[in-house]
């Protein structure tokens, strides 16, 4: 009746303590990536349980004694974790090893029958490796099961009373070391708490613990059931039952799906922007008033219809004169837009004049304000890149050299800039000379 009510408080203590671990043990892990991370190392442990003379490794003919009793035992224990698989635990054990029917005796005899010993622990202490299966988990950063094996070396003191054993003599609080061999599993309920079951195996140095000598030295055996409390800060995890593995890949998939978050963000936007700038370009490179001025350049918009207007788009005050003569292109007019067309330069991949071709444009612009000639410019490409990007890059030079050309007094309305992009090589796009003759302007006088 007394064991029976002691394992009922030590069921409804594991609950009670159970519950209040799952209540420290809801919030979740946010310890960044490569970041130092604090664990419980340090845990102390009660349990209680069955001491036995009984051993997996002596049977009912191999130790002084026949028959077991079960006697309630009673330990604890404290514990640093040096590595998720092992750890350095100090344990301590109280409590009585009883047995009957001393194998010295004829078997069945009454003799037998009324022989019996009772070894009283007083105190025992022992230290043990405990060797803990690591969680290598992918999935679950916290193990709930964790198995283990513990073995070390103690001391203890003990007496023994002996009853009808004719080579059995009672002792009193004698010495002995001994060495301990135990296995079993924890059940991790939380950071905080864990359910301890386990079995060892005490082999004494000692053939007296019972107090009848014999040739091998005697064993006992402790089964218990208890809880193993972990010290530390409030959210860290056990170390004993940590998945390192498990935490990276959660760390890495949110961390990953924050960088595809991003990436989608930072692609909508360039998107949006990209968008923006075709539309900027559409309205700035139109000619809402048809004065030959795009609206970049043009700072008088809205100017009426067949107005002559300067290089910003303004009105003339003086009208250029009309020639009415029939134009005659000679070849020294020819070898000014030829000397012109060597000369041309642009920034790379862009349509900014470089100022070494300002000298030979400014001869041009002089000749169409001169004769009142036509010109027509053709901007050309090799074909790098893609198809739009060229005929974009094609006519936003054309463009620039008639801005300059209007700039220096030409009529804007006698110029026509026109792209073509890679549409019209003049040499072959395989190689770096072919390329370079294939991206030009080229002039016309009309």
């Amino acid at each position: 009746m007394k064991i029976s009510f002691t394992r009922s408080v030590l069921v409804l203590s594991i609950m009670g303590l159970s519950t209040a671990g799952f209540a420290q043990d809801k919030s979740s892990d946010t310890t960044q990536r490569f970041q130092k991370k604090s664990f419980r190392t340090l845990s102390i442990g009660l349990n209680g349980g069955m001491l036995t003379h009984y051993t997996p490794f002596n049977g009912p003919s191999n130790g002084d004694f026949r028959t077991p009793e079960e006697k309630l035992g009673f330990g604890g224990y404290i514990k640093e974790q040096i590595l998720p698989g092992f750890g350095i635990q100090a344990d301590f054990l109280a409590g009585k090893v009883n047995g009957f029917r001393a194998n010295s005796l004829p078997a069945g005899s009454q003799a037998q029958e009324n022989s019996s010993f009772e070894s009283r622990i007083d105190w025992s202490a022992s230290l043990s490796g405990n060797f803990t299966v690591a969680n290598l988990s992918l999935n679950k950063k916290r193990n709930l099961l964790s198995p283990y094996l513990t073995a070390g070396a103690g001391y203890m003191s003990s007496s023994a009373n002996v009853r009808n054993v004719p080579d059995g003599a009672n002792t009193n609080y004698e010495k002995h070391w001994f060495v301990p061999v135990g296995a079993g599993f924890k059940i991790g309920l939380s950071n905080v708490v864990s359910i301890d079951l386990g079995y060892t195996v005490y082999f004494m140095k000692t053939s007296n613990f019972d107090g009848v000598q014999s040739g091998l030295n005697d064993r006992f055996s402790y089964a218990h059931a208890g809880l193993e409390f972990s010290l530390g800060k409030k959210h860290s995890p056990q170390l004993q039952n940590y998945s390192a593995l498990a935490a990276l890949r959660e760390q890495t998939a949110t961390e990953t799906g924050q960088l595809r978050a991003q990436l989608s963000a930072q692609s909508a936007a360039a998107e949006r922007n990209r968008l923006a700038d075709q539309q900027q370009y559409a309205k700035d490179m139109a000619d809402d008033d048809s004065d030959g001025v795009a609206n970049k350049f043009d700072k008088c918009p809205g100017t009426p219809a067949n107005t002559i207007v300067d290089g910003a788009g303004c009105p003339l005050k003086t009208p250029a004169p009309v020639v009415t003569e029939k134009v005659i292109i000679t070849e020294a007019d020819r070898k000014v837009v030829g000397d012109a067309i060597k000369n041309l330069e642009f920034d790379l991949g862009k349509a900014t004049i470089k100022e070494k071709s300002y000298e030979t444009l400014n001869r041009v612009a002089g000749l169409l304000v001169q004769k009142n000639f036509s010109l027509k410019l053709a901007g050309h490409t090799d074909n790098s890149g893609s198809a739009a990007i060229n005929q974009k890059l094609s006519k936003d030079r054309a463009e620039a050299i008639k801005a300059y050309l209007v700039a220096q007094g030409a009529n804007a309305s006698r110029i026509e800039a026109t792209g073509y992009g890679s549409t019209q090589p003049i040499a072959t796009n395989k190689t770096a000379a072919g390329r370079q003759k294939n991206r030009r302007v080229e002039f016309s006088l009309l």
